[in-house]
């Protein structure tokens, strides 16, 4: 199992989508979080996630650096390298307040999540294509089962909800709204599978799905094993076929990898 997904997972949600911005002239700028307080994860701690708590509270609890610099430059981890060892091992939790009324939207969140690793951890890095194993999402036979949403990208000034897994030993819910597929290879990659995964679908609408399937090893690391032998809904591979119209294969790919040049441990504070 990876080192990664060794916390317990009883209870587990993940907030994760695609990047998108928003064309609100009104909307205030969201260069830095207002205050942030970055901690060591307390020993036991189980779960791992990152998401608004309010309209104005950011948290991410029990991440490492790299998964913290995964989830802000809409990385699969396996796409960061360099940096000493306790980028991957040592675990943080991070509280923070945006600096407006108004709640930021995703793409937002991680612009001022970006800032925070480049202050507090003296984060510096650069990118180089690498050839990595990858998951293509391409479009299975027979074609797509996918709904296109009528809700315009801009109904909420928070822009478009983000995709959240919904774990538990016995199912996975996914429930799409208003999402792309690069959304949808976006929360595969950080949240789901061990490798990047690339949107070769060439669809470019936004959909509304409900993806429900069976966990095994080959997702969350094995953290959850395999669900209930007696259950209805299919593994990953499978549901993504039959529920979606779509497939992810195994092949090599071109990935804009990440290295990491230099890294501090921050202060506690």
């Amino acid at each position: 199992m990876s080192e990664r997904w060794k916390p317990a997972v009883a209870a587990f949600v993940v907030a994760a989508g695609g990047m998108f911005a928003q064309s609100d002239a009104n909307r205030p700028s969201f260069i830095e979080f207002e205050v942030a307080s970055i901690k060591p994860t307390p020993p036991g701690a189980g779960g791992r996630w990152i998401r608004m708590q309010s309209a104005h509270e950011f948290a991410a609890k029990n991440h490492a650096l790299k998964t913290l610099v995964a989830a802000a430059y809409n990385l699969n981890p396996r796409a960061i390298s360099g940096g000493p060892a306790w980028v991957d091992s040592d675990r943080y939790d991070i509280v923070a307040k945006a600096p407006s009324e108004v709640r930021p939207n995703l793409d937002e969140q991680m612009s001022m999540l970006r800032k925070l690793l480049a202050d507090r951890f003296q984060l510096t890095f650069h990118r180089e294509p690498k050839e990595l194993r990858v998951y293509a999402l391409t479009i299975a036979k027979g074609g797509p089962k996918l709904k296109e949403s009528t809700v315009s990208p801009d109904a909420s000034p928070e822009g478009p909800p983000p995709l959240i897994f919904v774990v538990s030993p016995q199912l996975v819910r996914l429930p799409g709204r208003n999402a792309t597929m690069a959304d949808l290879a976006s929360v595969m990659q950080r949240a789901a599978l061990d490798y990047p995964v690339l949107d070769k679908t060439g669809l470019s609408a936004r959909y509304d799905f409900d993806l429900e399937f069976t966990p095994d090893e080959t997702v969350f690391g094995g953290a959850l094993g395999a669900g209930a032998d007696d259950s209805a809904k299919p593994g990953l591979f499978g549901a993504i076929s039959q529920q979606l119209g779509l497939k992810l294969e195994a092949t090599r790919g071109s990935v804009e990898a990440l290295v990491i040049d230099h890294v501090e441990r921050p202060s506690e504070n």
